[in-house]
């Protein structure tokens, strides 16, 4: 019997985290290959510490004069990335960071396994198992924790950087114990909020009276109450961020992108990742599935798991789950899954047009629980398929 009353708690980070900064620059790097050639295949890993980017890993283009010119590229990529986000710190500026660059081409062993040649399909770019997650908690079929959390740093974010708020920095946390009632998310138990600030005077009372309005419009109305805990900026000041004051990594933050714990993960980081790396875009299609399976009423719930193994285009197995709540056996959401969506990768590129530059919005603030746009971005967000899988039951 699943639980039905009990506290749950995810985290979120900003895009001025050391390590988002670092996916951020992996995914610009990404798209500018993407703009350049749909097919590029690019795996860009990202560190960042004091006034330091390292960039490395594989990229490949069919024309090895474009490569070039491109590599001479990735510096302007990564300045740009860190003057959005809005570094412009002693030790950490968009213009005074030193950027290596140590991306060289793809090595052939992989790519023979991944290429189309002749009858031979495209096969995955890696083994791994993927899982995709969907529930009726919040509209955006996300569970309430992770996506509470990512909203309450968008929002801040959009206030420091229109100038309305100027005393906050870059880097920011923050963290959502969710109390549920009869299975349903009803309030918050605490609140964590960890931000940089540009006034070294400010007190984290002084913090706490800048952002909370800004948590208090994000949150459904009488969740907070007056037997929430607030713990902002718990440690003090907090004025050195940003990869000055911690190193960060591409691909360090994968519950942060994904569903904040609330659902298994495959263990594969995204960002960096072309979509034939199907730690990307298997992950992306398994949210895609679930959350057009709960979308079309079969559940209130849903996980997904696909599993793949290198230079084989066909997933080795498709597991749905249920959570012992769903009006139609898993099974049956196996079955159907298979006879609606090609799950090749390159069916699941072509399904969810992601041979586009539209992975650089996806580095902060979750993969997932975002709004479809007109560009292919967050394609994987789409109830498109929920007719298909009624018919195929």
């Amino acid at each position: 019997m699943t639980r039905q009353n009990y506290t749950f708690t995810s985290e979120s980070v900003s895009e001025g985290h050391p390590d988002k900064v670092c996916d951020r620059i992996s995914d610009a790097v990404l798209d500018a290959f993407l703009a350049e050639e749909p097919e590029a295949r690019v795996a860009a890993e990202t560190f960042a510490t004091t006034n330091r980017v390292v960039i490395g890993g594989e990229v490949g283009l069919s024309d090895q004069d474009k490569l070039h010119d491109y590599m001479e590229r990735i510096d302007e990529i990564a300045r740009a990335c860190i003057k959005d986000i809005g570094y412009e710190q002693e030790k950490f500026h968009h213009e005074t960071v030193e950027i290596t660059n140590l991306l060289h081409e793809q090595s052939a062993h992989i790519a023979q396994g991944v290429d189309a040649d002749g009858d031979k399909d495209e096969g995955a770019g890696d083994q791994g198992i993927m899982f995709g997650y969907a529930t009726t908690e919040t509209d955006a079929l996300m569970p309430a924790p992770i996506q509470y959390a990512h909203a309450i740093l968008r929002r801040l974010a959009e206030v420091r950087k229109s100038g309305q708020e100027p005393t906050l920095g870059p880097d920011a946390k923050s963290q959502l114990s969710v109390v549920y009632e009869g299975g349903k998310p009803v309030g918050i138990d605490s609140i964590v909020l960890s931000t940089q600030h540009l006034d070294e005077s400010m007190t984290s009372a002084d913090v706490r009276a800048v952002v909370e309005p800004y948590i208090l419009e994000t949150l459904p109305d009488g969740w907070i109450t007056d037997a929430t805990a607030w713990h902002v900026n718990p440690t003090g000041k907090f004025v050195i961020g940003g990869p000055d004051g911690d190193a960060g990594l591409t691909g360090r933050k994968i519950i942060v992108d994904t569903y904040g714990g609330a659902a298994p993960h495959g263990g594969g980081a995204f960002s960096g990742k072309d979509p034939t790396k199907v730690d990307r875009s298997a992950a992306y299609v398994a949210r895609y599935l679930a959350k057009n399976v709960v979308a079309a009423g079969m559940s209130e719930r849903c996980t997904i798991q696909l599993s793949y193994a290198i230079g084989v285009s066909e997933p080795l197995s498709i597991y749905a789950d249920t959570h012992g709540i769903g009006d139609v056996a898993p099974a049956d959401i196996e079955k159907a899954i298979r006879n609606v969506m090609c799950l090749t990768p390159r069916g699941i590129r072509e399904k969810l047009q992601l041979n586009k530059p539209i992975y650089e919005r996806t580095a902060a603030y979750g993969h997932f629980g975002r709004t479809p746009s007109d560009d292919g971005g967050f394609s994987w967000e789409r109830t498109d398929l929920v007719e298909d899988l009624k018919k195929a039951i």
